[in-house]
């Protein structure tokens, strides 16, 4: 850990009876402090992390934190941060609670993602598995004790001047859950809102496979150099998560293979039934993919890749006065609906989808505490949703103000019901009319401007998509709206004429992909339609023209 050479406020003194001397401030959050410290008896450095006064002060979450901190010393492993002692002492009179870590000498991975984008653009493929796997074999380690990490991000993961992946701050988000009445609430979560899987953004229980959802949304960020889903506020990007469907990771970064867009897809499925089972499956797919293709560097698109996230949330929610709501931007999932097996990319692998039977005690025993350098943030009276202090550190690229944040669920969850039932009841109004043909505004469609992307007509999709849809889950008498986005129009409509089914188109300028490229379709694909009274469907469709 680079050291600034600051000192915090406890900077001078001393732990456990003269033990333990601290030196250089490591970083410090709304939490907790970390400090550099000389250990006297052992004649060595470690870390470390002592509370704010002000969480000092709560005995519950005094003694949490102690029984914690005694849980994850307990993991031993060469990718988790190692915990040596913990204990309680006096510092500017008050009691101070501190757990001893060890001291890593090496950077955070986000500082390594930032100097890859300079110089890349993204993190080389081949790297960005390989650390991905050492980061799942810490979990798969965590797992198997029932502790789930809740908070896996480029902040917490560090790498040693050897390479060697250790990840830290196992447990806070468990701890700041602990039940003390002046930090938490019922309902809320606590985490950081760019890597929340859908199930913590909205309160529910989560088990392991959420750190794997997690870790995706991690992997989409170093190889592409970006977030899949980013905002100006903690509600849109909780419903984007909740809501939305990422972009293929090689919508951004060329060089990819299909594979990594599968492996990242299966990590992003909404419903965690659909995800890996298991920290171990997902590290061996992330090795086989790592081995299955040549290294290349990363060809970045210009101007590619997600937009907005959560766009829609406050039109759709809070239209202006004397507006309807308007749908929101983006696909439109109800929470858990099973995905349909097809994606933006076929998965080469043909993975089956998991058994749902991966659950994790998620009542007794004790959540792991933070045990890494970048000292957690938490406000000690949570308004809906708080964004606490900026954690010390550089953040990984792509994204805005990355720090940890209390999210009211209740909230979320209202609003994205609201979302469903507005996306789901309210239509379109102004695409162009198709009933069957193409008419796209040809004037969009003629004039070919600088950095036009002719079409793919190698994107095709099988009519059986369409005359033979997967059955929905709930409703015996309804079917799966096919998956028609990152597909050439022609093949669509080939598809759609097969069924007997209606189309709209809309013209989008957008050169990511090509001419006549499906860009965005409602209903979206996996709602569950009548198949024989589809109505007209939407589509939006490249121009191959950039945006204007």
């Amino acid at each position: 850990m680079s050291q600034d050479g600051a000192h915090g406020r406890y900077a001078g003194q001393a732990l456990a009876g003269g033990r333990y001397q601290l030196r250089d401030l490591l970083g410090e959050g709304g939490m907790a402090s970390v400090h550099l410290a000389y250990d006297s008896v052992l004649d060595r450095q470690v870390a470390i992390k002592t509370l704010h006064t002000e969480l000092g002060r709560e005995p519950a979450f005094r003694e949490r934190f102690r029984r914690e901190a005694q849980a994850v010393a307990k993991l031993t492993h060469t990718n988790i941060v190692s915990v040596f002692d913990t204990g309680e002492d006096e510092l500017t009179g008050t009691a101070t609670p501190y757990i001893v870590m060890e001291y890593i000498e090496g950077r955070p991975l986000g500082s390594v993602l930032e100097e890859d984008i300079r110089q890349y653009g993204a993190m080389p493929a081949d790297k960005a598995l390989k650390i991905t796997a050492d980061v799942l074999a810490a979990l798969e380690i965590s797992h198997e004790m029932g502790l789930v990490h809740r908070d896996i991000k480029p902040g917490n993961v560090m790498t040693t001047k050897r390479g060697v992946v250790k990840v830290m701050d196992f447990g806070i988000a468990r701890a700041m859950q602990s039940g003390v009445t002046s930090m938490t609430q019922t309902g809320m979560v606590v985490g950081t809102p760019q890597y929340l899987s859908p199930e913590q953004a909205l309160g529910r229980s989560v088990d392991a496979r959420s750190d794997l959802y997690s870790v995706g949304i991690m992997l989409f960020q170093l190889v592409t150099g970006r977030l899949p889903f980013d905002a100006d506020s903690p509600l849109a990007i909780a419903y984007a998560h909740v809501q939305e469907e990422p972009v293929a990771p090689s919508s951004v970064n060329r060089a990819l293979p299909p594979a990594v867009d599968a492996l990242v897809a299966r990590a992003l499925r909404k419903n965690p039934n659909e995800r890996f089972p298991t920290a171990e499956s997902m590290r061996t797919e992330c090795l086989r993919v790592a081995a299955s293709f040549q290294a290349a560097p990363p060809s970045i698109v210009p101007g590619a890749g997600p937009q907005q996230s959560g766009s829609g949330v406050g039109s759709a929610v809070f239209p202006p006065v004397g507006q309807a709501p308007s749908a929101p931007q983006g696909q439109v999932h109800t929470p858990y609906q099973p995905t349909p097996v097809q994606n933006q990319t076929p998965n080469p692998y043909g993975h089956p989808t998991p058994a749902p039977s991966y659950g994790y005690p998620q009542q007794g025993g004790y959540q792991t505490p933070s045990v890494g350098y970048g000292p957690q943030t938490a406000p000690t009276t949570p308004p809906p949703y708080t964004i606490a202090p900026q954690q010390a550190g550089p953040s990984a690229g792509g994204g805005r103000g990355r720090r940890p944040v209390v999210i009211g669920s209740v909230a979320v969850a209202a609003i994205v019901a609201i979302g469903v039932i507005v996306a789901l009841t309210l239509n379109n109004g102004d695409d162009t009319q198709g009933g069957g043909t193409d008419s796209r505004a040809s004037a969009a469609s003629a004039s070919h401007r600088a950095g036009y992307r002719g079409p793919d007509r190698t994107r095709l999709i099988d009519k059986t998509k369409c005359t033979d849809p997967q059955e929905s889950y709930s409703d015996p008498d309804k079917v799966q709206m096919p998956d028609f986005r990152y597909k050439d129009i022609n093949s669509v409509k080939s598809c759609l004429q097969a069924a007997g089914w209606k189309w709209d188109i809309k013209a989008q300028d957008d050169n990511t992909w090509g001419d006549g490229t499906i860009l965005n379709q409602f209903p979206a694909q996996g709602t569950d339609i009548d198949p024989d009274d589809v109505g007209s469907i939407q589509l939006s469709v490249s121009t191959g023209n950039p945006p204007q």
